[in-house]
Order: C-alpha cells, then sequence, then structure tokens
C-alpha cells in the first residue's frame, strides 16, 4: 500500500517531507568517506559502494516519480524550513518487529548546519510522527556511540534515556568506544509534550518572541 497524500512536517527553522528529485543529487554529493557527518554517523559503518549508491537512487527516483511512499514514513528528508532544500534525513528501522520495537535515526550532512538546533526540531518532529500514526509503538529507540556527545545531549534534551552502555563495543580511530541506546516511551513522551512537539516548539517561539 502506498500513501497518495504528501507529508510536510513544519519546525520552527526545519521541515520534514518526502522526498524529492532535486534531493538525489545533493545526497549524492554528501555520500563520500571524506564527509564531516561521516565521523560522527556510524564510522564504523562502511558507506554504500558507489554502485550500490546509483542502485539507491535509483530506487528512490522511482519511488518519488510514482511517489510510491509506505503509508507510515520509514524516512523523511530534513529540509529548511524557508528554501525547502534538503539538510539530511531522519529515517527508522525494526529492532524487533515481533515486539513492535523500532529505532530512529538521523543526519544533517552539512556542519553549517549543526548546533543550531536544527537537529532538535528534526527528530522531536519525527518521534512525534511515529508515535502518533502507529498505534502499535510503546517506544521508540535511538543508538549512539560515546564518540558522538551532540548525539547524546540531542537525545537527553528531547527526552531519551540512556537505557544501555556496551563498554568498548566500537572502534573508531583505532580507539575503543562504548556503545549506547537511548529509549523512551509513549507515555513519557506524552507527558513531555502533552500538545504534540508541534505545539510544543510553537510555543516555545512565542516565548522567545516576547
Amino acid at each position: 500500500m502506498c500513501s497518495e497524500e504528501p507529508i510536510s512536517l513544519a519546525g520552527n527553522q526545519v521541515l520534514l517531507r518526502d522526498w524529492r528529485l532535486p534531493d538525489l543529487d545533493y545526497y549524492r554529493n554528501w555520500m563520500r568517506p571524506d564527509a564531516p557527518w561521516k565521523a560522527f554517523d556510524g564510522p564504523y559503518y562502511p558507506l554504500p559502494s558507489p554502485e550500490r549508491l546509483e542502485e539507491i537512487c535509483r530506487e528512490k527516483q522511482e519511488q518519488i516519480e510514482q511517489h510510491a511512499f509506505p503509508p507510515i514514513r520509514t524516512n523523511l528528508v530534513i529540509a529548511d524550513r524557508a528554501t525547502e532544500c534538503m539538510l539530511g534525513t531522519v529515517s527508522s528501522y525494526w529492532e524487533s518487529r515481533e515486539t513492535n520495537w523500532l529505532c530512529v535515526g538521523i543526519v544533517i550532512y552539512d556542519p553549517a548546519y549543526w548546533r543550531g538546533g536544527r537537529g532538535f526540531e528534526a527528530l522531536g518532529l519525527w518521534s512525534d510522527y511515529l508515535f502518533r500514526v502507529d498505534e502499535r509503538l510503546v517506544r521508540l529507540d535511538l543508538r549512539t556511540w560515546s564518540g558522538n556527545t551532540g548525539m547524546m545531549r540531542l537525545a537527553e534534551k528531547l527526552g531519551y534515556v540512556q537505557e544501555a552502555r556496551f563498554r568498548k563495543a566500537r572502534i573508531v580511530g583505532g580507539i575503543y568506544y562504548d556503545g549506547l541506546g537511548y529509549g523512551v516511551l509513549r507515555e513519557e513522551w506524552q507527558s513531555r509534550y502533552p500538545g504534540g512537539f508541534s505545539r510544543f516548539l510553537l510555543q516555545a517561539r512565542a516565548g522567545n518572541d516576547r
């Protein structure tokens, strides 16, 4: 089953939206080994080969042209709110489909857009969307490593709780780091953002404008 309705989730600085054809060139440009984002986002995992990257882009192009997005999205583009140009992506994958155990991920490719609150907005909107559209979910997971302090701070700021620390489980640059698991329960999310995350952002903006 595919969704006919496009998705656009707006924050103050960013919006989450479906993929568009111009996004593919941006995506290709940043999927290179020397890209700064790769030093933090799963550096222990290899990037897709050039052949696999082109295959991914062809599949994505076909999905865009046919608007063959799943009813519950598994990834969305993080775009600048003003220009709607791509900045990164949010994603989800099953840790255990059998027990409705979903993990989320986020990447903003260009360092010029780091540390400005965009990641907070994007991952908050994404988490809120997933809880809202999939009533089966009782929790969301987030995985990172102890060298990615920015991701650790972001998770905790949103209300994710560190639930696991796998000591010396990741090797980056010849050094061992801990693997970290964060999680948030549906009831914790709803208690923290009772009117939804979008409303939280609107209230925060209104407070800053006073």
